[in-house]
Order: structure tokens, then sequence, then C-alpha cells
């Protein structure tokens, strides 16, 4: 069943058009990668999905219902979250204030509710036991695990990564895979945009390749990878 879809999404920014009638459908329980060189229009994708961006032309669905008039807050609130590029915690709190900011205002939970959720998110990405320390003290790879725990604390039914794998040694980078496969085994409906393709394609389902605004190719990811347009975008221009 389709939990997320955008038909016909168009993007401008002024006279500068980014997304050029996007479709893009992801189904309940899968897995699904993003990829394409720089300029793509990928993040923007995101941004409209999420709400954070308003689409300039199209629709977007969610459970079958339009949603493309929602703000960014109503759709987390009903499943769906996302991570940035460059992690976006409050410095001047701790990891699990941070959390718990995450559940009360995404989660819409109060008291102990709250905490316990704020807990249990950080305990699933391995952060449990650094619930009281700074933020401000943690590495890349602990604020890259507190972005999916703030996530992971608005319960989500669909998540969308954007290269959180960007900026990671080779050896940290495994650990993130492993805990997004260990979220995607727990059937989280997962949307990836990775420039990392070795990661990205030990996790995903299925993959989506968009050049110039646009949906290049789909399908089984080995197959859109060997597809000679693919292969095109990414040999003219710098992978995102």
């Amino acid at each position: 069943m389709d939990l997320l879809s955008g038909k016909g999404i168009v993007k401008r920014f002024g006279s500068l058009q980014v997304l050029h009638g996007v479709d893009i459908t992801i189904r309940r329980g899968e897995a699904l990668g993003v990829v394409g060189p720089n300029g793509a229009g990928k993040t923007t994708l995101f941004g409209v999905l999420a709400g954070t961006l308003p689409a300039t032309e199209g629709v977007v669905h969610f459970e079958g219902q339009d949603i493309s008039a929602w703000t960014a807050a109503t759709r987390c609130r009903h499943g769906i979250a996302r991570t940035h590029q460059v992690p976006r915690p409050f410095l001047g709190m701790s990891v699990l204030e941070n959390t718990l900011v995450a559940a009360q205002h995404g989660a819409a939970l109060r008291g102990a509710a709250a905490v316990k959720q704020a807990q249990d998110a950080l305990d699933r990405v391995g952060l449990g036991a650094l619930a009281a320390r700074p933020t401000a003290t943690l590495g890349l790879l602990d604020r890259k695990r507190l972005e999916l725990a703030r996530t992971l604390a608005t319960r989500p039914t669909v998540l969308l990564l954007d290269e959180i794998g960007g900026g990671l040694t080779e050896g940290e980078l495994h650990l993130l895979v492993d805990l997004i496969g260990t979220l995607c085994d727990d059937g989280l409906t997962i949307v990836w945009i990775e420039h990392v393709l070795h990661a990205l394609l030990r996790v995903i389902d299925r993959l989506v390749c968009m050049d110039a605004g646009g949906v290049l190719a789909e399908g089984a990811p080995n197959e859109v990878m060997a597809n000679p347009l693919v292969m095109s975008a990414y040999l003219g221009g710098v992978a995102a």
C-alpha cells in the first residue's frame, strides 16, 4: 500500500524552477533510496514531502489523504519525520532534553510519557548512557545518532533521511548503516538520500535516481545503477 506520495510536484524559487513535475511513491514498510548529482532537487523534494517547503504545483498524499496544505508541524504529528544533512541539535541542552523536545512537540506527549519516549529513542540509537551529557560535547557520529533519536521520539510512520552518512569515517558509517538497518527490520518506512552508494545499497529495497529536477529512473537498485542514463548523470557531475 502507498504510504506517502507526491504527484506532479513543481517547485519554483522565483524564476528558478528546481522540481519539474516529480512523481514519487513510497510504499509502507519499504526502504527507498534517492540518488542523483548535485542540483538534482533531492533535498527540495524532501522539503515538499515534509512540509517545510510548499509545492508550487502538485499534491502530496499521506495514507490516502491530501496533505498538501498541512504544515510541517502537522505532518510531523501525523508521522512524517525528517533529518537534515547537518545535525541541528540544541547545543545548550543535554542529549535527553533535545530528545524530550521532540517527544513533546512532535508526538504531543507530556510528563512521564514524554520522558519515557525520549529515553526509549536514545536507547534505540545507542545513546541511552549519554542522556545527561551536554549535547555540545558530542562528536559527529553521536550527533547523527541524536538526530535520528529526535525523529524517532516523534513516533514516525515514515522517516526521511537526508545524507545522514555525510562526513563520517568508514567505520562510523558502518555503525550508522547497521542502525538504520535495524529500523528497517522493525518495519519503519524509510526514504534515504545518500551519496555514499555502497552504504545506501546495503539497506534499500528500491532506488530512485533524480536529475535536473525530475525522476530519471526507478526500480531495483542494481538495475537503476546499471541504467545508461543514470551512469551518464553521475559521470557528468558530482554525486550527491
